[in-house]
């Protein structure tokens, strides 16, 4: 029997979740387009914990997020993670975040559709990898930049769903007949039970010492201009 804390703060969604030998008992998340992941993210832990009624130390693990995504919003998540880990002398688990929002689909037309989840890099830029209709990755995840011919190899065999917030601009320009956009879906802890269980039974962890998000591009400070 393992309880999991699970962390997602890699989107303007701040998510949080309990889950028992990968099973949801628990959660609590807050997507008001505003990153505001610094105010909620602790008090959001503790009411996870009281509505799965048990304690800290009846954790066996934290699980987070580890991107692509925000790069304040990872720091947050994983920095709070660490936190808890050193103090509980418990082990940290990482979050693939892509497959975890894959696996927010779960009504799948057939065996070969592929899914896309993409995340909003700005402009027309987008985190994305490719997994199967099992959930399996079979593309790296990549910062791409859309056009119209972007994912053809997939769109021309097969139905191609793809959701996130990368996605919702992406419609204009990918408008093949196999392409189904999935609305108002985000990463969100809900999903990352039963891929950090897998993890924690597998004794797949993280170093909790040197662990760090997967930023997938280094992240630039850009100056403010000086005022006159």
């Amino acid at each position: 029997m393992a309880y999991i804390l699970n962390i997602e703060t890699s989107t303007k969604n701040c998510s949080v979740s309990i889950s028992k030998d990968g099973k949801l008992i628990a959660i609590k998340e807050l997507n008001n387009g505003n990153y505001s992941h610094a105010e909620v993210l602790h008090p959001y832990i503790n009411d996870v914990i009281t509505k799965a009624k048990i304690t800290f130390k009846k954790l066996d693990a934290i699980a987070v997020s580890k991107g692509p995504g925000s790069y304040t919003g990872l720091r947050i998540g994983v920095s709070a993670a660490k936190g808890l880990c050193f103090a509980l002398n418990i082990p940290l688990i990482s979050v693939n975040t892509l497959q975890s929002l894959a696996m927010s689909i779960t009504s799948i037309s057939d065996d070969n559709s592929v899914i896309i989840p993409m995340l909003d890099a700005r402009r027309m830029e987008v985190y994305s990898a490719v997994f199967n209709s099992d959930y399996n990755q079979i593309r790296d995840t990549k910062a791409e930049i859309i056009c119209e011919t972007s994912f053809l190899d997939y769109l021309e065999f097969s139905k191609v769903y793809f959701l996130g917030d990368g996605a919702e601009k992406c419609k204009s320009l990918i408008a093949h007949s196999n392409a189904i956009f999935i609305e108002a879906k985000f990463p969100s802890a809900k999903e990352m039970g039963i891929l950090s269980n897998d993890k924690y039974k597998k004794n797949d962890i993280e170093d909790v010492a040197y662990f760090e998000p997967f930023y997938l591009k280094d992240f630039i400070v850009v100056p403010q201009k000086k005022r006159v």
